[in-house]
Order: structure tokens, then C-alpha cells, then sequence
């Protein structure tokens, strides 16, 4: 048991306790050997009872003690005394990621990347030193008063995992992998799951996935698929979105490969932040089947020597089977192995024919045993089809020759007429097309520079004079476009689509622009450059510039947090922005009734009329705390006496009890906190010297030592409570 003011290790004076966990309690200490605090994480007595647990836990820590880094928190000893296993840790000066997130709601995008960043080199020194850290939390991420972010907790996640230790000292479940949560094999890919669900918490406040039971979290974790952050916060960069999409896809193969890939992304984040760069990997596509070049295929003849389809028969024939036992020979089972091999020699002497040796005992031994059954039912399936296609042409030739489908050819004439081409070269444009659609024929024009054909006179046609083609069959005119190109027409003030038509239709190409205006409605054409009726070569390029409508007008989201529901109505109303989904969650920070969180970050710019979420307090969550413990009589306690215990929460509530028989049992249920003290009071004997009232011979007083029972505190002992489910 850990008292303060104790000696660990005769170096590590117990100065305070500062944290506890599944796992451990944590105290700060002073090193006295090199005059410096530390901090000293002591296994709690359920854990340094489990011989395997603690020969594991020493060996992971020890490991760890390795690995120095500015964002890992340094693990400076490991020790054991009297029972009690601990290790010796950097002190930090400062709270977990998990309570400042609580603290901020959720992160700015940039203060998350930047801890992210922070935290993915912290993990990858370690990946680099083959340490993988397993539980990856905002929990075991500690930042320090000047804003450096520190990982904790290296190797102990291993040491747990390894020895059984039940699922509720791992921490919590809302930030392992879906290979974790199968309870399969992990590597560095499950810690970059695990910083991408730490990620999607801080710039949304949010855990990835919640539930009712560790169980229900981790079937999510495995089966469910990630929810996009932008539907907490609908501002985060794509970028960053994505980032945490690839490191929490549930294959590990689909994942950054590698801490420094994601380091690399996070950085770019912070510079590029409205840039999409995030390559997602596609493990199917990767893994395609695709065809061998012919370089490759050069590349693998010389390598492995090449050989000819003859070569192959040829090999075969030389490595025939022997022929099957006859009946006869099968039969025979008194005769003897010489009598049996000249019988098969004999018979295959006198019977051997190639031919069908080929088609038995080849097809038998090779085809049964060396072909691919999937294959075989392929080659098998198009030799049917192949027979089934060629049955067909053969008929359809056959009744054609004795006239069957004679009588079916008039009527195909009824239905698709047939038309004579007349030549419209030289003819007006408007004329040309004309005299062809009266022949039921489509016309297409295109353009071309002439200095020999006058402007709009067809030079030539895609279809001769006098060809018989189906009605609707598309001709195309060449039309000269004149000396100096085309008129370009004003298309200023139609619509985009019939802009469009109208320029390709003469053969321009069309490129297009979009921009904001007040006076021309959105999808119209603004204007369009060169300017209409000048005069280009067809092919041109022509601009068009197309309305988007009125420009978006831009409102700055006030700050919502601490308000009332009704303030911070009114204040989005002043501000041109409507109210959309309130929601309600617990905290520890925000008096009830108050604005928690909003959607958007103070101070960013959205459009005018834009919706705007936020989440009012329910105040602190009543949580209540039982403890039970079974206590000693103190040291030099009177047997027989009565003593007095006083039990006190942090909040101050005490319960008092008397006994005067030990082992004391307390069982109390209802404290208001988590830790508290125990303080025991009572008698211990002491001696005291006594005048008798008599004298000696001499004449001098004569004194005796008696033992009385003195009134004494036996001093205050911290303990901590268990939450109440």
C-alpha cells in the first residue's frame, strides 16, 4: 500500500497522487538521488498478484525506457518493492487530451493537426525502435504547460494484451481497431487507426463510434462504416476528412502505410488546407490482373529460357504412361511380379495402337490430372456455344438457298426505304439543306476556310451524287466559310445550353467561364469573347462567360458558447443565420442550460441564411461512487478500546464509525467523488513515571512506571472510491 511521504527504491519520495487508471495509480515524487521530480506509476495489487503480467510488463517498460524522443513521454526506471511493481516517468506538467478536448468542446482544425503531428512522430520514433503502442487514446496523450504534446504509455498496452488481462483495463474501446477488436494480429497500421479515430475527436468533440456496451462499440469498429466528421463540423477541410478516412479504413492494407506518410499528409494540411492531395489506396485495383508487356515477356525468356508448344508434345510423347493392367492381369492374383511385367510387355506388343492409346490413356492421365477443372469447364461451355453458332449459320444458309426468307425480304423494303443522293455542291447553304432533308436524308454542316468558294456555298459532300442510301442516313456538308471565317452570332443573354448549340453548330469550340452578377439570372450568358458578328476561322475557341446569379453574401458566426437556448437564437437571427438542430449533452464545465458547442467555430464566414447546429448543457452528469474495504487495527492501537473512523470524500461529506474489533468492514455506497481519506483515532498504551508519595531510607521521593492509555490519531490515509454502475 502507497502512503505518502513513503521512500520507493530509497530514491522516490511519494509526494502527492495525481492520476489513476485501469492499470495503475499515478503519484508525483521526488527523485532525492538526482534531485528532480518524477512521476512514479504504481500497478495496482489485482495486477502485481499475476506473475506473467508483471515478468511482461517489466520487459515492455524496459523496452520503452529506450525510446527517447521530445513527444514520448521518457520512462526513466522500473522496479519492484515489497509487492509493490512500479516504473519511473517524465513528470508532465500539464492535463491529458482527453480532458482538454472536454475543456474546448472540440480542437480548431489547425490546433489538432498540429497535435496530431506531434503525436504521429512521437509513435513513429517508436514504430522505428519496433515498438508498437496499442492504445492509442486522447487518454494516454498528455499536453504540457507550454503546448508540447507527449505520448504515453509505450509497451504497457502489450503487457496487457499478452497476458489476459480483462478488456476494462485496456482503456476505452471507442479508438481500437477493428483487428483489436477481433483480437487478432497488430502492428503499426492498428496505432494509425487508432490516432485517426483521436483525430476525428478533436475536430468534431465527438468519439467515431458510441454504444451502450464495449461490446456493441467494437462490432461498429469492425462492421460499421467511419461517419464523416463533416456532418459534426461541415467546414473541415476535405483533406483532413480524408486523411481520417485512411487511417481508419477497417483493412490495415488500405491505410497509411507508415507514420511518416501520415506526417507528411498533416503537414501538408496545415500549408495546402483547401487542397484534395489525399491519395486513397484501392486494394482491388492494385491487385488487378493485368497482361504481360512485351518486355516483360522478353524479360521473363531470358531469365527462365523459352520453349515451343512442340517441345511440349514432344515431351509428353516421350514420357507416355505405360499402358493400363488388362482384366486378365487384374484377375491374376497368384501370379508374381516378373509374370506380371512380362504379361504387360507382351500385351502392349501385341496390342498397342497409338491412336486409341492416345485417346485413352492420354486423355485419362493428363487431362484428369493436369488440366485446370475451371478451365476444362470454360473450354467445354465455348465448344458448345462454337458448335451452336455454326448449327445456325449453316441453317440460315440452307433455308435462304430454297427461298424460306423470301417472302419476309419485300416487306423489309416496305419498312426501309431507299433514296437517291442528289449533289448540292455549289448550291447556297440554306438551299443544299434544304433540297436533302426533302429527301427524308439528316444534314450536318461543317465549315471551311475557301479562297476559291464563295462564303456559305457547299464545297463538297460526304455522300456522292447518285449513291442509294436509307431515309435519315446523315450527310455532311463542307460549307466555305469565305476568306475571312466565320460571323460569329450573338448569343449574350441566352441560356448556356443554347449558346452552346448555337457556336458548335458552326463548328466553333466552346470554352466557358462562370462569375457572379446582380442583373443577369444564373445560367444565362454574361458575355462572350471574341464578340459577336466578328469574323474567326472555324475551330476557333469562343468564351463564354455564364451567370452564377448574385454573389453569396457572407455573415460571421458569433460566439454562442455560455449563452442561454433563447440568447443564442436571437443572436443567430441578428446575425442572418437560421437555428437548425439543438441537441443536449452532460458536462462538467458549462452551467446547464447553456451553450455547449456550435457547428461552426466563432468567427468563421458562411453564406447568408446558412443553418448553424449547437448542443446546450445538461450540467454535471450525477455520477456516485461505493467503496468497501476491510481495515486492520492501526499500529499500537489498544485491543479492547474503542476507536473511532472518520471516512471523507473530496467533497467534504464524512461518515463516522466506532469499533472496538478488528478487521473493520466498510461497505458505503453514495460518495460524491472519486477519492478520499480514511483517518483512524483511539488509545495507545504509554509509559509514564509516577511519584508514589513515598520516600527511601535516604529521604528521596520514590518514583514507578505505569502504562496508561493515551488518546492518539493514528494518521490519514488517501484512498480512492470505485464508480457505482
Amino acid at each position: 500500500m502507497i502512503i505518502l511521504g513513503m521512500l520507493i527504491g530509497d530514491r522516490y519520495e511519494i509526494l502527492d497522487k495525481i492520476g489513476t487508471g485501469g492499470m495503475s495509480d499515478v503519484y508525483k515524487a521526488k527523485d532525492h538521488k538526482l534531485n528532480r521530480f518524477v512521476a512514479v506509476k504504481v500497478l495496482k495489487q489485482e495486477f502485481s498478484e499475476n506473475t506473467n503480467f508483471v515478468s511482461k510488463f517489466r520487459v515492455e517498460a524496459q523496452a520503452a525506457a529506450g525510446l527517447m524522443h521530445p513527444n514520448i513521454v521518457g520512462v526513466y526506471d522500473v522496479g519492484e518493492e515489497d509487492g509493490i511493481n512500479y516504473i519511473v516517468m517524465e513528470l508532465i506538467e500539464g492535463i491529458t487530451l482527453k480532458k482538454y478536448i472536454e475543456k474546448k468542446s472540440r480542437l480548431s482544425i489547425k490546433e489538432a493537426i498540429s497535435i496530431a503531428i506531434q503525436v504521429s512522430m512521437g509513435i513513429e520514433a517508436a514504430h522505428n525502435n519496433h515498438i508498437i503502442h496499442r492504445d492509442i487514446k486522447p487518454q494516454n496523450i498528455m499536453i504540457s504547460r507550454d503546448g508540447k504534446v507527449k505520448v504515453m504509455d509505450f509497451g504497457i498496452a502489450k503487457a496487457a494484451t499478452s497476458n489476459t488481462i480483462t478488456s476494462n483495463v485496456m482503456g476505452s474501446v471507442h479508438y481500437t481497431s477493428p483487428e483489436q477488436a477481433r483480437g487478432g494480429f497488430s502492428d503499426e497500421k492498428s496505432d494509425i487507426y487508432s490516432l485517426g479515430c483521436t483525430l476525428f475527436e478533436m475536430v468534431t468533440g465527438h468519439v467515431p463510434f458510441d454504444g451502450e456496451t464495449t461490446v456493441a462499440i467494437a462490432i461498429k469498429h469492425i462492421q460499421d462504416e467511419m461517419p464523416s466528421p463533416r456532418e459534426y463540423v461541415p467546414e473541415i477541410p476535405v483533406c483532413v476528412e480524408k486523411i481520417i478516412y485512411k487511417c481508419t479504413q477497417k483493412s490495415p492494407d488500405r491505410r497509411y502505410q507508415k507514420m511518416s506518410e501520415l506526417t507528411l499528409d498533416l503537414k501538408k494540411s496545415l500549408v495546402t488546407p483547401d487542397e484534395d492531395f489525399v491519395t486513397m489506396i484501392d486494394v482491388d485495383t492494385a491487385a488487378a490482373t493485368r497482361p504481360v508487356t512485351d518486355e516483360e515477356l522478353a524479360s521473363i525468356k531470358e531469365r527462365t529460357g523459352t520453349f515451343a508448344v512442340e517441345d511440349i508434345h514432344m515431351r509428353l510423347n516421350e514420357e507416355k504412361p505405360k499402358p493400363r493392367k488388362s482384366k486378365l492381369m487384374i484377375m491374376d492374383d497368384e501370379s508374381d511380379e516378373d509374370e506380371y511385367e512380362d504379361e504387360d510387355i507382351e500385351e502392349e506388343d501385341a496390342d498397342y495402337d497409338e491412336e486409341e492409346y492416345e485417346d485413352d490413356e492420354y486423355d485419362d492421365e493428363y487431362d484428369d490430372d493436369d488440366l485446370d477443372p475451371k478451365m476444362e469447364r470454360i473450354t467445354t461451355i465455348l465448344a458448345i456455344v462454337a458448335a451452336v453458332i455454326i448449327g445456325v449459320i449453316a441453317l440460315v444458309l440452307v433455308a435462304n438457298a430454297i427461298g424460306i426468307f423470301k417472302g419476309n425480304s419485300d416487306s423489309q423494303e416496305e419498312v426501309s426505304q431507299m433514296v437517291e443522293v442528289l449533289n448540292v455542291a455549289g448550291f447556297n447553304v440554306d438551299a443544299a439543306k434544304s433540297t436533302l432533308e426533302e429527301l427524308y436524308l439528316s444534314v450536318d454542316i461543317q465549315y471551311e476556310e475557301s479562297t476559291e468558294v464563295p462564303e456559305n456555298i457547299v464545297i463538297r459532300q460526304s455522300i456522292a451524287e447518285g449513291e442509294m442510301v436509307e431515309e435519315h442516313s446523315l450527310v455532311i456538308l463542307t460549307v466555305s466559310s469565305g476568306v475571312s471565317g466565320i460571323e460569329i452570332p450573338n448569343v449574350v443573354g441566352s441560356s448556356e445550353t443554347d449558346a452552346t448549340t448555337a457556336l458548335t453548330s458552326l463548328g466553333f469550340r466552346v470554352s466557358k467561364e462562370t462569375e457572379y452578377s446582380d442583373t443577369v439570372d444564373e445560367g444565362l450568358v454574361i458575355l462572350q469573347s471574341p464578340n459577336a458578328l466578328e469574323k474567326v476561322a472555324s475551330g476557333s475557341t469562343i468564351v463564354l462567360k455564364i451567370s452564377s446569379g448574385p454573389a453569396e453574401k457572407l455573415v460571421t458566426v458569433p460566439d454562442l458558447r455560455g449563452m442561454t437556448e433563447s440568447a443564442a437564437k436571437d443572436k443567430l437571427a441578428s446575425a442572418n443565420l437560421k437555428v437548425g438542430t439543438v441537441t443536449e449533452e452532460y458536462s462538467d464545465s458549462v452551467t446547464k442550460g447553456n451553450v455547449l458547442s456550435q457547428s461552426y467555430s466563432p468567427g468563421t464566414e458562411i453564406g447568408e441564411n446558412s443553418t448553424v447546429n449547437f448542443v446546450i448543457s445538461l450540467g454535471k452528469k450525477d455520477v456516485s461512487y461505493k467503496y468497501s474495504v476491510s481495515l486492520p487495527a492501526p499500529e499500537g492501537y489498544v485491543e479492547g478500546t474503542t476507536v473511532t473512523i472518520t471516512l471523507t470524500d473530496a467533497s467534504g461529506t464524512k461518515k463516522e464509525y466506532t469499533t472496538s474489533s478488528f478487521p473493520f468492514e466498510i461497505n458505503e455506497t453514495g460518495l460524491k467523488s472519486e477519492t478520499g481519506t480514511i483517518v483512524m483515532s483511539g488509545f495507545k498504551k504509554e509509559s509514564q513515571t509516577v511519584d508514589t508519595g513515598s520516600v527511601d531510607e535516604a529521604g528521596n521521593p520514590i518514583y514507578e512506571t505505569v502504562e496508561t492509555n493515551v488518546p492518539v490519531e493514528f494518521g490519514a490515509q488517501n484512498v480512492t472510491f470505485t464508480k457505482a454502475e
